[in-house]
Order: C-alpha cells, then sequence, then structure tokens
C-alpha cells in the first residue's frame, strides 16, 4: 500500500503552486548526519556528482566539508532513481538541504519514487524529513514520520 495516493496529493506536486524545486528538510542535525547520506548514497549505488563553486570534485567526508569557514557552494546531486534528482545544498552541519524537481516527480509513480527517497532518508538518520513549499520553511505540507515509519501528509490539501 503506497504511502500517499496521487489523488490526494496532487496539488502538492503542481509546480506551479509548489515551485518547481520544493524545499526538503531534516532538522537538528549534525556532521555524522551528514556523513550519514554520504554513506546513503555510496551503499545504494545511486549516481551522484559532488561539486564546490560549480567545479566537480571528489566526495570530501562531512566532517572536513561542515569544518571549512565560509560558503564553498558545495553540492551533491543525487539521482536515487532514472529521471528523479535530489540537490543537497550543504549550508551547515544543523539541517540537511535538498531540493526535489516536481517536475519529474509526476502521478503515482513520481509520489512513490518521494515517497521511498524520504523513507530511505528518515530511516538512516532515524529522524524527520520535511517537505515545503519552495522558499518556505515554515509550511510543511508532507514528510517522513519517524514514528510511523512511513511518509505522510503534515497540511491539507487544497
Amino acid at each position: 500500500m503506497p504511502d500517499l495516493l496521487w489523488d490526494d496529493v496532487s496539488n502538492f506536486f503542481d509546480p506551479d503552486l509548489m515551485g518547481a524545486l520544493p524545499d526538503g528538510r531534516v532538522p537538528g542535525t549534525s556532521a555524522a548526519d551528514w556523513q550519514a547520506v554520504f554513506d546513503l548514497v555510496r551503499s545504494r549505488g545511486w549516481s551522484y556528482a559532488y561539486s564546490e563553486g560549480g567545479v566537480v570534485r571528489r566526495l570530501p567526508r562531512a566532517v572536513d566539508l561542515l569544518s571549512r569557514s565560509g560558503d564553498t557552494g558545495a553540492e551533491l546531486r543525487v539521482w536515487p532513481a532514472p529521471g528523479f534528482l535530489v540537490i543537497f545544498r550543504v549550508y551547515e552541519a544543523g539541517a540537511i538541504d535538498f531540493d526535489v524537481d516536481l517536475r519529474e516527480l509526476q502521478g503515482q509513480t513520481g509520489v512513490d519514487a518521494l515517497c521511498r527517497w524520504l523513507r530511505a532518508l528518515g530511516r538512516r538518520l532515524g529522524k524527520p524529513v520535511l517537505v515545503t513549499p519552495e522558499s518556505d520553511p515554515l509550511n510543511p505540507v508532507l514528510g517522513f514520520d519517524v514514528t510511523v515509519d512511513r511518509v505522510v501528509l503534515l497540511a491539507a490539501p487544497e
């Protein structure tokens, strides 16, 4: 049984309502959590590309990356499935921030792909994973709930 049904959440997958790149966030994290994300990507065999300031580089250890001062423009692009891109932006140890492209996640197949991704991330970290409209971090609409071990709605669909 799917975590969410397309008919119930289709408005949350509308790029005109949510923005093309809604924001994902795992609050209350550390460098160890960032490393767990890097390890998850590698262990699942997902394609990825890491860059700093637009220059492709080898993915460093999280502690080394986060110990540098200033904005390095660090970005980790991950493809957990064909046609599904997640872009992690490494700003700070205290939160894991990422974007997903809704144009790639349409229909029940897209909802299922996003839910699988959010579950994998939330389970690995043992933390909630929130998805909000683009540039609206205070109003999550769906996310992985650790206590029920599934992706749930956090706002009423319109």
